[in-house]
């Protein structure tokens, strides 16, 4: 809001407007960098917490190249996934069109998310060779973990130069399961999609950033001085009001991968476990930086879409994960 001593600008992007709660806790993908490889191109995982680790610097131009250097990372645990199905696309004037499904006969704990027929009766397996894009249907395993009964399922991409090849992979796959290290490296750059910390009905000051007025205000003192000119005699829709805040579907950006670990080989979970959580049981991930969404949300990993310039060179050197206990004493 501007004033005489200068102009702050808002805080809070409008390229997020409206601001609505997400419509699902599991977030879509809709769009996948291409690979020649053929496999899948994202994968599910659930939020662990946050730690700490000690790495050497790789990247070409830090000024700390060579040294070891501090960053905290968020742990994601990653169990197998279990491909239940196959989608074809057809490309219409009106976009992609779906034209079949061929399902696995073993669905695991699918019969909690799903209706499944009681009767077996033999389906005839929809013909899906003349599809121009394959895309798998898979379904998480939160069980494994114990961490709750009801699978998650979602539709991945999968990379290949050709139909063909996709679905030949697809058919491979089919009533499988898929592990992270068969998706991904150590040291690759990855888009994180999640749902964001719910925070309730919030106002102007908390969800906009607008300025606390001053104490000689005789009125409420936060909320916004002025909602509208005149002429024209109407609100506009860049006018901060009170509303949800938190609950969004939220993608960031270029996040490293810097571990992929199991428990078998090397337990990164810290002493008394992470709050809220637990201790890890199967396959996880260390990912640079923060990760939106509260412990236990799932989360969705692809790869980089839009990859940085200059990209450092090999895997990541991590010298030390912190077991520190994060329960405060």
């Amino acid at each position: 809001m501007s004033n005489i001593h200068g102009h702050r600008p808002r805080r809070g992007s409008l390229g997020y407007s409206p601001r609505k709660r997400a419509r699902k806790m599991v977030p879509r993908v809709t769009a996948w960098k291409p690979t020649e490889e053929t496999r899948l191109l994202d994968y599910p995982g659930y939020k662990a917490g946050m730690t700490h680790a000690y790495k050497i610097d790789d990247r070409p131009h830090a000024l700390s190249r060579g040294k070891e250097i501090l960053v905290p990372t968020t742990v994601i645990e990653t169990p197998p996934v279990y491909v239940c199905g196959i989608r074809g696309y057809k490309k219409t004037r009106h976009g992609l069109k779906v034209i079949g499904e061929i399902w696995s006969d073993n669905t695991p704990h699918l019969e909690r998310k799903v209706v499944l027929s009681k009767k077996k009766k033999k389906k005839k397996k929809a013909d899906i060779s003349a599809a121009d894009d394959i895309r798998l249907i898979v379904c998480t395993q939160p069980h494994l973990i114990k961490l709750k009964k009801k699978p998650e399922i979602m539709e991945c991409g999968v990379g290949g130069t050709d139909a063909e090849s996709k679905l030949e992979f697809a058919k491979n796959v089919l009533g499988k399961e898929v592990t992270v290290d068969q998706v991904f490296e150590e040291g690759d750059f990855i888009d994180v999609i999640s749902i964001s910390k719910g925070k309730g009905v919030q106002g102007v000051v908390k969800r906009w950033g607008v300025k606390i007025q001053d104490r000689k205000t005789n009125d409420a003192k936060r909320h916004v001085g002025c909602i509208g000119p005149w002429s024209p005699h109407k609100t506009m829709w860049r006018v901060p009001f009170s509303g949800q805040m938190g609950n969004h579907a939220r993608t960031l950006l270029n996040k490293r991968l810097l571990k992929i670990g199991s428990v078998k080989d090397d337990d990164v979970t810290p002493n008394g476990g992470f709050l809220n959580y637990g201790v890890l049981r199967t396959s996880y991930v260390l990912v640079k930086g923060s990760v939106a969404g509260p412990t236990k949300r799932l989360v969705r990993m692809r790869g980089a879409i839009r990859p940085p310039r200059h990209l450092p060179p090999g895997k990541p050197v991590i010298t030390h994960v912190s077991l520190s206990s994060k329960q405060g004493v």
